[in-house]
């Protein structure tokens, strides 16, 4: 082989090595921000990214909504997200056990209430006193919830019941459900006379209305933690978390009925 051949052969292997990396690094640049997040989360968290798009002109994120445990599970197994909201503190902490998140990011950004729902014609009347007996009211109906053991809403819902005095009155009468959203579809559809979803979820369908609101101290303080994981790869992560702190968010936050809080995990 001539040395001129050698010389233009090993240009062109330069060549296409650096296309490679180029189209290489091209790629982890326009790889789309995934974020795992809470199905509460849904109507004021689209709100948030749709103005981040039009803010930043950065690609539109993907955003995965399913129960907290679920997202948790799912990061445990691998699949791939750059964020993770939780309804819970309970499902972050677990994946802080699992060395699933960065805890410096870690964020308690949202509060929220649990309530009492009915479908919007409904002319049930309840009460959530101790002792009060929701069996009347739901007849031979069931009592929509998220899964009692595992997603937060159920998780909250049950807590209450059993403070309240209740629980062993219903706990036959369940219509156990794989998230809040599906939960609150139940009563919506008016396949459930009455379910226990977050405030900010009875705000977001005008097919239910609130029967009731249970006490704050019926249940653990309802907080939604973000941290970004620990394989994050979009170097966006930590831009869109930051952005979920500002002006904007917030007021988004706060119109679907959240209450924003907005302080390091470890805060006081």
């Amino acid at each position: 082989m001539t040395t001129n051949r050698r010389f233009v052969m090993g240009v062109a292997a330069a060549l296409l090595l650096g296309f490679s990396a180029n189209v290489a690094t091209a790629q982890a640049q326009t790889k789309e921000l995934v974020i795992f997040a809470a199905a509460s989360l849904k109507n004021a968290l689209d709100e948030a990214a749709a103005a981040w798009v039009k803010e930043t002109g950065k690609p539109a994120p993907k955003i995965s909504y399913a129960a907290s445990n679920a997202l948790a599970k799912q990061l445990e197994q691998g699949a791939p997200a750059d964020l993770f909201l939780s309804a819970d503190l309970d499902w972050m902490d677990y994946a802080a056990s699992k060395n699933l998140i960065k805890p410096e990011t870690r964020i308690s950004l949202l509060a929220n209430r649990i309530v009492l729902v009915a479908p919007a014609d409904s002319t049930a009347k309840v009460a959530l006193t101790s002792g009060d007996d929701l069996s009347a009211a739901l007849g031979s109906g069931r009592l929509a919830m998220g899964n009692v053991e595992s997603v937060p809403a159920g998780k909250y819902g049950k807590a209450a019941l059993e403070k309240l005095g209740g629980w062993d009155k219903v706990k036959d009468k369940i219509a156990q459900a794989d998230n809040v959203r599906a939960a609150l579809l139940l009563v919506s559809r008016g396949e459930a006379p009455l379910g226990i979803v977050y405030a900010t979820d009875a705000a977001a369908d005008p097919k239910v209305k609130v029967a009731a609101v249970f006490p704050e101290d019926s249940h653990p303080p309802i907080i939604y933690p973000v941290a970004v994981t620990k394989d994050a790869t979009n170097p966006d992560a930590q831009g869109f978390l930051t952005y979920l702190r500002g002006a904007g968010p917030k007021a988004a936050f706060e119109r679907q009925g959240f209450t924003v809080l907005n302080r390091l995990a470890n805060a006081s």
